[in-house]
């Protein structure tokens, strides 16, 4: 009697594998493999380098997954290889497919960030041609009729690591650029004031501490500390409104802002003293405090009658940068070679201010942006006059530190280097109590 036939086991469904007789098959295949091994090689790049030396754990992440994704590719390459000549293992289809599909969305991805943050048109135009080829690619090889055994199972294996990538990529170019900063803090304070041997002088001892209570450790870029001198006399008769305006005119030109007052008359104040208070290019760890303590000395016959003091700093966050050492010395105001047009222009409206000019090299945290950015440098300029003193920093390319950016644009420096500019004051200590003593 004969037996009835049933399906077995061993028996493999017939699938329709491409061959090489035509010479479009041999073109298909050479350019499904260059797209496979080049996107191979590139990810491969990044993602070494990235999970070695990348300055955060998304940073390492990022470049594990980057592996993950050339080891994949790579796989899909020899898949195609099997697919096409040798048909030795039944799912070469499969695993062809699933490499092309993540070469594809790991070039889109790339296209994205090169597009969004970068400055290289090579590397722009790569990523869109791999972008493009690994799509075509992934159609070429579908429609070869794919066996998927378990559809299902291969879906959520593509997803699951797709919606990881994907999330990874949202992580790094839209949540952490907006994350809430943990900011150091400044404080000053003022010590008793010292008559010298003579009774002719004084000094005013004032302690600067930078407390950084986060988790983030912090580049200093630039810091300073100011003393202004100020002369106060009291009006016998009250003040009128007129002279209330005349008063608030002075804050549009000056970086003090004297109180309107009924009785006071505020005298614009003049530079005693400036100097920096932390060294230029070191950094301050998470959970570190740096403290120091200044002296500023007058005669006992001064004509001020209140000293007001300033500290500032100007840090960037470690995890967002590296700054090569050392942060020299370039310039200064009154030798104009080297400076930027918008300090010369400064220099030449006014007469009392003066620059001193800092750079340094600037790298990105991650290695895609070091490949498809232009260099950053770093620059610091020290301003100082007859009516204060100042720290600005800018990260620019080569020869554009003269380009004043917009709102936006300094925005985005900010976020994407972490810079942080901290003040405090003003800090003001009456002088009459010391004048008066004998």
């Amino acid at each position: 009697m004969p037996t009835p036939l049933t399906p077995h086991a061993g028996l493999r469904p017939k699938v329709r594998r491409p061959s090489l007789k035509t010479w479009q098959s041999r073109v298909v295949l050479a350019l499904i493999e260059l797209v496979l091994l080049t996107t191979t090689v590139l990810l491969a790049r990044f993602g070494l380098e990235d999970f070695l030396h990348a300055l955060t754990f998304p940073g390492r992440f990022t470049g594990a997954v980057l592996l993950a994704v050339s080891f994949t590719t790579l796989l899909g390459a020899a898949a195609v290889l099997d697919h096409w000549i040798r048909h030795c293992f039944p799912y070469s289809g499969l695993v062809a497919l699933v490499g092309a599909f993540t070469a594809l969305l790991a070039n889109v991805m790339m296209l994205t960030s090169t597009w969004k943050d970068g400055d290289s048109v090579f590397y722009t135009s790569v990523f869109a041609v791999l972008a493009t080829g690994s799509a075509a690619a992934a159609f070429a090889v579908w429609r070869t009729s794919v066996m998927v055994p378990t559809p299902k199972r291969v879906a959520v294996a593509v997803i699951v690591p797709s919606v990881i990538a994907v999330a990874n990529f949202g992580y790094q170019n839209l949540y952490q650029p907006n994350e809430r900063d943990t900011r150091p803090v400044i404080t000053l304070s003022m010590g008793k004031p010292v008559l010298s041997k003579d009774r002719k002088a004084f000094a005013v001892p004032v302690d600067i501490t930078l407390q950084n209570r986060g988790e983030r450790s912090f580049y200093v870029l630039g810091s300073e500390f100011h003393a202004m001198g100020q002369r106060v006399g009291l009006s016998p008769k009250d003040r009128l409104r007129q002279e209330w305006r005349k008063d608030a005119d002075q804050w549009t030109r000056s970086s003090e802002v004297n109180p309107l007052s009924r009785k006071e008359i505020h005298h614009p104040g003049h530079l005693l003293e400036a100097q920096p208070w932390m060294p230029y290019g070191q950094w301050i760890e998470s959970s570190d405090t740096f403290a120091t303590r200044l002296v500023v000395q007058l005669p006992l016959n001064t004509s001020y009658d209140q000293v007001t003091f300033y500290a500032t700093a100007n840090l960037a966050r470690k995890d967002r940068l590296v700054l090569q050492p050392p942060l020299h010395f370039l310039t200064k105001s009154w030798n104009r070679n080297k400076l930027p047009a918008w300090v010369k222009e400064q220099r030449d409206k006014a007469k009392d201010v003066d620059f001193l000019v800092y750079r340094a090299r600037v790298h990105e945290n991650n290695a895609v942006d070091r490949y498809t950015r232009d260099a950053r440098w770093l620059t610091v300029y020290w301003r100082f006059g007859e009516y204060g003193a100042t720290v600005a920093t800018s990260i620019a390319r080569n020869g554009d530190e003269g380009h004043i950016p917009t709102s936006a644009e300094q925005r985005d420096v900010t976020s994407r280097y972490g810079l942080v500019e901290l003040l405090t004051g003003p800090y003001v200590r009456n002088l009459w109590d010391i004048k008066n003593q004998r």
